[in-house]
């Protein structure tokens, strides 16, 4: 997936989007980093089988970046 795609297949509502930037802030993430996020939020959110992108796949994506950066 492409960054232009994000706009298509990764709408966040409010809830996701304040996470999501707060995660960024907190954790000094580049544009990259949150675009790889919401990449794998969306994966979660598939994989759940669910068409919308909520709060706990972000957060979930979130922690596997966090995870990611430990090692």
């Amino acid at each position: 997936m492409q960054s232009h795609h994000l706009q298509k297949w990764c709408k966040l509502d409010d809830t996701s989007r304040s996470l999501l930037e707060a995660a960024i802030r907190k954790l000094g993430l580049s544009a990259r980093a949150s675009d790889r996020i919401l990449k794998v939020g969306r994966t979660i959110a598939d994989l759940a089988g669910e068409e919308e992108l909520k709060a706990n796949h972000i957060a979930e994506a979130i922690q596997y970046r966090t995870i990611d950066r430990m090692q």
